[in-house]
C-alpha cells in the first residue's frame, strides 16, 4: 500500500475527504490539486518519495529525473487512482509516449476520474473533428486541454475559434497549434486582438491564416500586440496583403537583441543595409531563420554557384528553400548542364530555384535526358557529381550578373 506524503492520519484524512466529496461531486476537479499540494508539501520522508518515483517510472514511462522532479507535485496515497487513469487512456489508444508527456506536464491529471473528467473532453474532440487515431497525439501535444473546463474553456474557445475559421478543420489545425498557456488567456484577448486587425483593414483571409500559422500571436496581451502592429505599420508593410501578417509573425517570436544579432549576419554575408531591409519587406519569413542556416545557404550560392549576394537580394525567397532537398538536388543538375555545354554561363537562381518542381523537371531535366541519362538520378540524389567526373569547384561558377531575370536566361541544344 502506497502510504506516504506526511503523516499517514493527515494523509488519509484528505485522502477520504477528497473521495467522499468529489463521489457527491461537491468539489471542482481543481480542489483535488489543491489537497494533495499540500499533503505532499508536508512530505519529509524520502523512502515514501521514492515510491511514487518508482511508479512514475514504472508505470509511466518517464525518466527517473523527470520522476523525481514530478514526485514534488503529485501525491496519493494508493495506486488506485492513476492506475485507473493510465487504464482509461490506453483504451483510448495512448501509447507509452503520450502518456509520459501528459504525466510530464500535468502529473495531477493522474488523480482524475477519468469518465468524469477525461471523457467528455473526448468527444468533444471527437465531434468537431479530432480522428480517434490522432486523438492520443492532439492530446499530448497540450494535456491543458483535459485540465481545463469543458464548458466554461474549451467549448467558449472553439466558438470563437469557428467564428473567424468557418472550417472545423482549421478550428482543430489552431487547437493543435496552440500553446497550452494561450488557453489561459486566450478568451480575454483573442477577440479584442481580432477587432484591432479588421479595424486596419487586414483581410477574412490573412486573418485566418495568422490564427492557424500562430494562434499564440494571437493570444498575446492586446498592449503588447498593438506595437508589434504598429512597428509593422511603421515599416511601410501594407495591411491588405499577407505579407503583413507575416511581418507581423516574425515581430512577435523575436525579441529586439536578436533582431539586431539577424541584421548584423546578414551584413557580415555582404548585404548592405538597403537590401538587408529589402529582403525582410519581400519576405519576412527570412529573418525568422537561424544564423547556421542562412550561412550555410549563401556560403554554397556564393563559393558553389558564384551567384552574388545582391542576386539572392532580388529573391530572398530562395534562402527559406531546403538546402538538401530542394537547392542541392536542382543546382546538381544545372552544374552537369553547364559543365557539358547544354546551357549557357548567364543562367539566374531565379530560373532555376523558385519554379515548381513540375517545370524544373521538364526545362532542366527531361529536355536534356537525351545527352545526360544519369540527369534524373543526380535529381533524386542516386548518384552524385563526382561519379559523373564533376564537382561545385571554383573553375565553373556560374555569372548571376549577366542576367538578372528568368526571361533573360539563353538556353542551347547540342
Amino acid at each position: 500500500m502506497f502510504g506516504f506524503c506526511g503523516s499517514r492520519l493527515g494523509l488519509n484524512r484528505s485522502f477520504s475527504l477528497f473521495v467522499s466529496n468529489a463521489q457527491l461531486g461537491i468539489l471542482p476537479f481543481h480542489s483535488l490539486f489543491v489537497i494533495t499540494s499540500f499533503s505532499c508539501s508536508t512530505s519529509s520522508n524520502l523512502n515514501e518519495n521514492s515510491i511514487i518515483v518508482s511508479y512514475l517510472t514504472n508505470s509511466c514511462g518517464v525518466t527517473l529525473k523527470s520522476a523525481q522532479s514530478i514526485s514534488k507535485r503529485v501525491c496519493f496515497e494508493t495506486p488506485e487512482r492513476p492506475d485507473s487513469v493510465l487504464r482509461f487512456f490506453r483504451e483510448h489508444g495512448f501509447n507509452n509516449s503520450h502518456i509520459s508527456k501528459i504525466v510530464k506536464h500535468r502529473p495531477r491529471l493522474l488523480l482524475a476520474k477519468p469518465e468524469e473528467t477525461f471523457l467528455p473532453k473526448f468527444e468533444f474532440l471527437r465531434s468537431i473533428g479530432v480522428s480517434r487515431s490522432g486523438l492520443p497525439l492532439f492530446v499530448s501535444r497540450n494535456p491543458d486541454l483535459l485540465a481545463r473546463s469543458l464548458e466554461r474553456c474549451l467549448i467558449p474557445i472553439y466558438e470563437i475559434l469557428k467564428s473567424v475559421l468557418i472550417s472545423d478543420v482549421k478550428v482543430v489545425t489552431t487547437l493543435n497549434r496552440m500553446e497550452n498557456r494561450s488557453l489561459y488567456s486566450f478568451q480575454k484577448t483573442f477577440s479584442n486582438n481580432t477587432s484591432l486587425l479588421r479595424e486596419l483593414g487586414i483581410s477574412q483571409s490573412s486573418i485566418s491564416y495568422l490564427v492557424t500559422q500562430s494562434p499564440s500571436v494571437m493570444c498575446q496581451k492586446v498592449g503588447k500586440f498593438a506595437e508589434v502592429i504598429k512597428k509593422v505599420m511603421k515599416l511601410g508593410f501594407d495591411p491588405s496583403k499577407l505579407i503583413f501578417v507575416e511581418a507581423v509573425r516574425v515581430f512577435h517570436f523575436m525579441s529586439h537583441k536578436t533582431w539586431e544579432h539577424k541584421l548584423e549576419v546578414y551584413r557580415r554575408l555582404g548585404f548592405s543595409e538597403d537590401e538587408v531591409w529589402s529582403i525582410f519587406r519581400k519576405h519576412p519569413k527570412c529573418m525568422s531563420l537561424s544564423e547556421k542556416n542562412v550561412m550555410g545557404t549563401m556560403d554554397f550560392f556564393v563559393r558553389k554557384m558564384g551567384w552574388q549576394s545582391a542576386a539572392v537580394a532580388r529573391f530572398p525567397t530562395v534562402l527559406c528553400y531546403s538546402l538538401e532537398r530542394r537547392i542541392i538536388p536542382r543546382c546538381s543538375v544545372v552544374r552537369v548542364l553547364l559543365l557539358k555545354g547544354l546551357i549557357k554561363g548567364d543562367i539566374h537562381l531565379s530560373s532555376v530555384l523558385p519554379p515548381s518542381e513540375k517545370y524544373f523537371l521538364e526545362r532542366f531535366v527531361i529536355k536534356y535526358q537525351e545527352h545526360v541519362p544519369q540527369l534524373l538520378d543526380i535529381y533524386q540524389r542516386k548518384m552524385s557529381l563526382t561519379e559523373l567526373g564533376f564537382g561545385f569547384d571554383d573553375k565553373f561558377k556560374i555569372s548571376a550578373l549577366k542576367s538578372v531575370y528568368p526571361a533573360a536566361c539563353q538556353f542551347s541544344t547540342h
